[in-house]
């Protein structure tokens, strides 16, 4: 690819010129070059060069492909080049043709057909772009000002609230309210805080802030979902937290008198969503102002403004709240019923957990109400050692409590996600049982750990005297079935190494062996494994279907898996009817 791509320059670059002389010394120069670094450079050069309008033009594009949040389709690239700084109103003979902007960039922008985006020829380039980046002067900035004014227009303020998406004849309209903000972060001016000002002080009516929630709302866990007709109480104090904007919050509180604990239409007061954002400059100015409620949760779920900063793992700002006097480090939400702390254990926050465990009045043993996790349990869960470390320094922390869900304790949830480093931790407590079963499955540690595969979990807990490697679940599944199902070969090598290990037993459901279970599933490398045990019956049938382990294989279309088989002494041929059989 590269290699036509740079020959498709270096064509461009000699056609350009136009006499033979000028062909011929552009084709020598070309010879000599050094590469696509030198064709872009080329490439760039001619392109500065382009008449009239042409050269600022073909530079705004590759600015635009190269520095938007998001990969820009078409006709939001269009738009966006027919912006005019400082006009009340979009001037529709002002947006240039796609293919005039196309042409501009010399072959260096193309269209991407399958998303009617535009994007830079190759991401060669993106590297040689940011290498030289006295290319584009404050692309943040000039972006920034021309979605601002975008969204000033006449022709968009104009439009109804409760639009449920941008028009088709505002195709900026979309990327500029979602994007403004982080554009505005990364580089911003005078001019910009005016337009950023004009565009907030009537915002709870702007079409802008409803796309921008609704763009927020799409993922489910991001928070309470955005249903309503329009963004009723998002005003622009409310925005400047939301979009983390620090920058210009103190001329947003200076507008007029705000409600500053007053909650928008997502139920979120403006502190809420400054700790959301991480932004501590805007979280400053708001507990600055009176009457400001610090520990006011959210109208959905009762998170407050600590626990999203916790959550999100915004370490300064939960220092900064926990210095209000209001504040309760151990409110659990609503929803779920977790604190501060155990968000922040869950998500591996390892700096905000100590800040937590710093306070007297936070319980490092408390438990949710949803699944009746610890935060040791979660941080276990989710691989978090230092955390876990934190964790089992505390002398008010069990290390063996199971969750009242699914009764797993810290251990099992570790030894699941393969997590040994924790289970080694775990395992050196002397109050933790490593061969505790779960409430919900009667599962170990064991056997968790033997069906994901997890060979270093295996190994470590079958180091120990007092787990029994062949107990059986609530199923009859023992470790080894499990390991033979999911096709852990290795599981299964390490495990065929514990006398106490039956490789022939079959579950109490089904009546499935484990060579049964990996001939169903196709596992040809665990099936081999087993026949070369002696103590292995290839012949046992199910209890529930009757099929032995042929039947399985044959119904499920594991040639291989049947020519092993069938090459066994004393394998039965597999029954018609049976194999026929739909389970």
């Amino acid at each position: 690819m590269c290699r036509f791509l740079l020959v498709s320059l270096n064509i461009d670059a000699i056609l350009g010129e136009v006499t033979i002389r000028q062909r011929r010394k552009k084709l020598k120069e070309m010879t000599q070059g050094g590469g696509l670094s030198d064709a872009y450079t080329a490439t760039l050069a001619r392109l500065k060069a382009q008449k009239g309008n042409k050269s600022a033009l073909g530079m705004k594009v590759l600015m635009w492909v190269m520095y938007s949040e998001r990969p820009l389709r078409t006709q939001e690239l269009c738009h966006a080049l027919g912006v005019e700084i400082g006009s009340a109103d979009l001037d529709p003979e002002n947006v240039p043709a796609l293919r005039v902007l196309l042409a501009s960039c010399l072959g260096l922008v193309t269209l991407e057909a399958s998303s009617s985006t535009v994007r830079l020829v190759h991401f060669t380039l993106r590297e040689h772009l940011s290498h030289h980046s006295m290319l584009f002067h404050s692309p943040h900035s000039a972006i920034s000002e021309v979605c601002l004014t975008y969204l000033n227009f006449e022709c968009i303020t104009d439009l109804r609230p409760t639009l449920p998406s941008a028009p088709v004849t505002t195709p900026l309209l979309e990327y500029a309210s979602v994007y403004w903000g982080k554009h505005t972060i990364k580089g911003i001016t005078e001019n910009i805080v005016i337009l950023a000002l004009k565009l907030l002080a009537t915002f709870d009516e702007h079409i802008s802030a409803k796309l921008l929630l609704l763009d927020y709302s799409r993922d489910p866990g991001e928070g309470p979902y955005f249903g309503g007709e329009g963004p009723t109480g998002f005003s622009g104090v409310h925005g400047v937290a939301f979009l983390g904007l620090g920058g210009i919050v103190s001329r947003v509180l200076r507008m007029r008198e705000w409600d500053v604990n007053a909650y928008d239409c997502m139920g979120m007061t403006a502190l809420t969503w400054a700790s959301r954002s991480g932004c501590e400059e805007v979280v400053k100015a708001l507990l600055q102002q009176e009457g400001v409620h610090p520990d006011r949760a959210d109208f959905g779920c009762s998170r407050t403004p600590l626990w999203w900063a916790a959550e999100g793992g915004h370490r300064a700002v939960v220092r900064i709240l926990l210095e209000q006097k209001a504040v309760d480090p151990d409110r659990a939400d609503t929803i779920s019923g977790q604190t501060s702390l155990s968000w922040a254990a869950e998500n591996g926050h390892e700096g905000i957990v100590k800040i937590l465990l710093e306070r007297e009045d936070v319980n490092p043993d408390q438990a949710d109400t949803e699944y009746g996790q610890t935060p040791l349990g979660w941080a276990a869960w989710n691989g978090h050692e230092g955390i876990v470390k934190i964790l089992l320094e505390r002398e008010d922390v069990n290390p063996d409590r199971a969750d009242t869900e699914y009764g797993q304790t810290p251990l099992s949830w570790a030894a699941a996600s393969g997590h040994d480093g924790i289970v080694k931790m775990l395992l050196g407590r002397g109050e933790v049982s490593p061969d505790q079963a779960d409430t919900k499955s009667g599962r170990t540690p064991l056997s968790w750990a033997a069906e994901g595969g997890h060979e270093r979990v295996v190994k470590l807990l079958l180091q120990r005297k007092d787990v029994n490697p062949d107990l059986e679940d609530t199923c009859g599944l023992s470790p080894f079935s499990f390991a033979a199902m999911r096709g852990h070969k290795v599981v299964v090598r390490i495990l065929l190494e514990q006398e106490a290990v039956n490789p022939d037993r079959a579950d109490t459901i089904s009546g499935q062996t484990p060579l049964s279970w990996a001939a169903e599933k196709g596992h040809e490398g665990v099936v081999k494994i087993l026949l070369e045990r002696e103590d292995v019956n290839p012949n046992q049938a199910d209890t529930e279907y009757g099929r032995t382990p042929l039947e399985w294989a044959a119904a499920n279309g594991h040639e291989g898996i049947v020519n092993m088989l069938m090459k066994r002494k004393y394998v039965c041929t597999p029954m018609p009817d049976r194999v026929n059989q739909t389970p």
